[in-house]
């Protein structure tokens, strides 16, 4: 296993372990951002979407469910992005993790199955490794990064809502990615949920967004795999998208949702400033730069998905 395909020790949890305590939740909304990436703009997105919710009379608890650094490459961003998130309830996706906690190789930690391009590999590497010297001059910001969990359950609305970055196996597993169900793996999802008892479990890691909703044991069950809030999804369409999770729908059109229980889970758009990003990008990754050749074309057009590519009801 080369760096940045390997998966440390140190990531991997029992699906039967997850939900073994959980945390009430008292908010009315819960926001689930994945994969900020260290955008600040999208981050200014989700906090104005938060108050717009408050101001309608609802209350709104924030979460971030990792990889929540990326782009951040200068101090005062890499400063400013950790300590507006953890000022929030947080958990560790495997950039945050090799920041706090550096694996002997493991490179970005992101495990890339086969099926992505060695290039984006080594080009992940290369971007960890800038990262990591830069958390370097702030060792009270890696020490709180050290101390995150892994993953949280979240008792909200009567149901267990697993807040995980990677599966039900690993922190940065690919078990819960847009591939996995487009291959048809319903059976060991369906698994996951019987080991956990969760009764939604919200992920990202992946980078492409999905929503699953079946019947498990008789329980109505979800995956909501936001892809990223701090860049584009679909194709042609540079916002982010965040989980949103409420008995109440939206305030703004969701790009897709589903139900669980009485629960709406919706992916819903981070419309954030791509220009002001963009600059701000250009300047801390140029021309010809890891961050650059693997992902301003994404930041600018989004991916390849459409809506309708979404969703994945069980039995699909």
């Amino acid at each position: 296993m080369t760096e940045g395909r390997s998966c440390p020790l140190a990531y991997r949890y029992q699906p039967a372990s997850l939900c073994g305590q959980s945390t009430p939740v008292t908010e009315d909304v819960l926001y689930v951002i994945g994969g900020l990436y260290g955008n600040p703009f999208a981050l200014d997105e989700v906090e104005r979407m938060a108050l717009a919710e408050e101001r309608q009379g609802r209350t709104v608890k924030l979460v971030f469910n990792g990889d929540f650094n990326w782009f951040n490459a200068s101090d005062e961003l890499f400063r400013g992005i950790n300590s507006r998130v953890l000022s929030h309830t947080a958990s560790l996706g495997n950039v945050d993790y090799e920041l706090g906690t550096p694996s002997a190789g493991a490179g970005c930690g992101c495990a890339y199955p086969d099926f992505v391009d060695q290039g984006v590999v080594e080009r992940s590497n290369q971007i960890m490794s800038r990262l990591q010297d830069i958390a370097g001059a702030h060792p009270d910001i890696q020490k709180r990064l050290s101390s995150l969990p892994r993953y949280h359950c979240l008792l909200f609305g009567g149901l267990k809502i697993l807040v995980l970055h990677g599966d039900p196996e690993s922190l940065a597993g690919w078990g819960l990615a847009h591939e996995s169900f487009a291959a048809g793996n319903e059976q060991r999802i369906e698994e996951w949920f019987r080991a956990s008892g969760a009764d939604v479990m919200a992920a990202t890691h992946t980078c492409l967004p999905v929503l699953w909703t079946g019947e498990v044991n008789g329980r109505s069950c979800a995956v909501a795999n936001n892809g990223s809030a701090g860049m584009g999804n679909l194709r042609s369409d540079p916002r982010g998208l965040i989980t949103r999770i409420s008995r109440a729908a939206p305030g703004i059109k969701p790009v897709a949702g589903v139900v669980a229980g009485e629960l709406c889970v919706d992916l819903i758009p981070v419309n954030y400033d791509v220009s002001a990003w963009l600059s701000q990008f250009d300047q801390l990754w140029p021309e010809g730069t890891p961050a650059a050749l693997s992902y301003r074309k994404r930041i600018l057009g989004g991916a390849s998905l459409t809506p309708a590519d979404l969703v994945f009801p069980q039995g699909d």
